[in-house]
C-alpha cells in the first residue's frame, strides 16, 4: 500500500513538472513576438513648436447691401414722356431724369391763373364802391352836424359802408383762395418734372434698376426707377450668440469675395442689431466698408473677417498634432536623442485655422507628431524621414542639452 502511494505521488510531481515546463514555453513564444513588435518603430511627422503671432479670427459669410436705397416715383398720375436716365447711370442730386405728360396740368395751371386775375377784378371793384361809399358817409356826417341831415340819411349811409367794406374782404379772400388754387396747380404741374432728391450723403449715386418703360401710364407712387448710394456698401453678415457679445461697435472687418481673388477690402462695424431673432437665434450685424472704386456691388456674396483678439510671442502647434488618450488632450513631444515620443497633456487657447496655442505648459519646445501619433504609445519608439532627421538635428543645439531637457520634462511629469 505504500510502495502504490509512493507511485502516485511520483507521477504526479513528474505531471506537475511537465506542466509547469508547457507552460513556461508558451509564455515565451506570446511574450517574444509582443517584445518584438513593441520595439518596431512608428514612421511619423513632426512639426516645430513655433513662437509667432496667434490672432483669433471669425470668420463669416453675408450679403452686400446699398448704404442707402429709393425708388423714384411720381406723386401725381400720367403718361410717362420722357425718361432721362437709364440703369447704370449716375445722378446728381435734384437732378431731372423723368418728364410726364404736362398738358393737362399745364391747362389747369392756366385756368387757376385766370381765376385770379377775376378775383382781383372783384376786389378792385370792391374797393372802389367802398371808396364812394366811404366818401358818401363823411358828407352826411359833416351835414348831420349842421342839422342839415336827418338821423335816418346818415344811418343808411353808414349801412351802405358797412355792407361795401364787407364785400371787398370777400373779394380780398376770393383772391387769397384762387391764388392758393393757382399754387396748388402749379406744384401739380412743377410734378410732371420728376427729380432724384436726397438730403444725406454724397452728390453723385447710381440708377439701380428701372421698372417702366417710356409711354406707360403711371399712378402715384408707382416705381420708376431705383436709386443706390454704393459709396460705401453695407456688408451685412449674422452671428448667433457665441460670437455675439464679442463684438462691438468700431472693430476693423476684412471683407474679401470670390469674384476678386486676393484681394481684401477693409470696414468697420457700424451697427449691431439690439436682439437675436426667435427663427434663427441670430443678430444682424453691419460693416460700413468704403467701397472708392464701386468694385463691390450690392447682392454679392461675401467673406467677412473679424479679429476678435491677437496674441504675439505666442507657443503656436499645428492642430493636427492634438491627440486625445483616455479623457486627457495633449501631444507626443519629440525626443530627438531617444527618437521617441512621449505623450504630453496640453491645454490650448486660441485657434486659428490649421495652427493652436499652447497655454499649459507656456514652456513647451521642440518638436510634436502631426502625422502617425494614432499608432503611438507614451514612450514608444518612431521613425522619421531622413530630411527632417536632418533638418531636425542641425536644430539641435547639442545631446547633453537634449538629455537634460528630457530629464527636465520627466520631472514635471512626475
Amino acid at each position: 500500500m505504500k510502495k502504490k502511494i509512493s507511485l502516485i505521488s511520483i507521477a504526479i510531481i513528474v505531471v506537475a513538472l511537465i506542466g509547469w515546463q508547457v507552460y513556461q514555453r508558451a509564455f515565451k513564444s506570446r511574450k517574444k513576438p509582443g517584445m518584438m513588435s513593441m520595439s518596431i518603430p512608428v514612421a511619423v511627422e513632426i512639426s516645430p513648436v513655433d513662437k509667432t503671432q496667434i490672432r483669433d479670427l471669425g470668420l463669416f459669410t453675408g450679403t452686400l447691401f446699398p448704404k442707402s436705397q429709393f425708388m423714384i416715383a411720381p406723386k401725381i398720375s400720367g403718361r410717362l414722356e420722357k425718361l432721362l436716365v437709364h440703369i447704370g447711370d449716375w445722378v446728381k442730386r435734384d437732378q431731372l431724369i423723368a418728364i410726364l405728360d404736362a398738358e393737362e396740368y399745364a391747362q389747369e395751371a392756366a385756368q387757376a391763373q385766370a381765376n385770379v386775375q377775376v378775383a382781383q377784378a372783384n376786389l378792385e371793384e370792391a374797393h372802389s364802391s367802398l371808396e364812394i361809399a366811404k366818401r358818401g358817409l363823411e358828407r352826411l356826417q359833416a351835414l348831420h352836424k349842421k342839422g342839415l341831415a336827418s338821423d335816418s340819411e346818415l344811418d343808411a349811409a353808414q349801412a351802405s359802408y358797412k355792407a361795401q367794406d364787407a364785400k371787398r374782404k370777400v373779394a380780398v379772400a376770393q383772391v387769397a383762395h384762387k391764388e392758393a388754387a393757382l399754387k396748388a396747380a402749379q406744384i401739380r404741374l412743377s410734378y410732371t418734372q420728376i427729380r432724384a432728391s436726397w438730403q444725406n450723403g454724397y452728390n453723385r449715386r447710381v440708377v439701380g434698376e428701372r421698372f417702366v418703360d417710356e409711354g406707360a401710364l403711371l399712378t402715384p407712387n408707382a416705381p420708376i426707377l431705383s436709386i443706390l448710394e454704393i459709396d460705401p456698401v453695407i456688408a451685412a453678415i449674422h452671428l448667433t450668440d457665441k460670437d455675439y457679445f464679442r463684438v462691438q461697435k468700431g472693430q476693423r472687418a476684412v471683407v474679401t469675395s470670390d469674384a476678386f481673388p486676393g484681394k481684401a477690402f477693409s470696414g468697420k462695424i457700424a451697427r449691431i442689431a439690439p436682439l437675436l431673432k426667435e427663427t434663427s437665434r441670430e443678430a444682424r450685424i453691419e460693416i460700413e466698408v468704403p467701397n472708392p472704386d464701386k468694385l463691390l456691388k450690392p447682392g454679392m456674396f461675401i467673406n467677412t473677417q473679424i479679429e476678435f483678439t491677437n496674441k504675439n510671442d505666442a507657443t503656436v502647434i499645428p492642430v493636427s498634432a492634438v491627440v486625445k488618450r483616455g479623457d486627457r488632450q495633449g501631444v507626443f513631444l519629440v525626443d530627438m536623442q531617444n527618437k521617441i515620443a512621449k505623450f504630453t497633456p496640453v491645454r490650448l487657447g486660441i485657434v486659428s485655422g490649421d495652427r493652436a496655442e499652447v497655454i499649459e505648459p507656456a514652456s513647451l519646445s521642440g518638436f510634436v507628431v502631426t502625422l502617425g501619433q494614432h499608432l503611438l504609445r507614451n514612450g514608444g519608439p518612431i521613425s522619421l524621414p531622413p530630411s527632417r532627421q536632418e533638418a531636425s538635428g542641425a536644430s539641435l543645439p547639442d545631446s547633453k542639452s537634449t538629455k537634460d531637457s528630457g530629464q527636465q520634462q520627466r520631472g514635471e511629469k512626475k
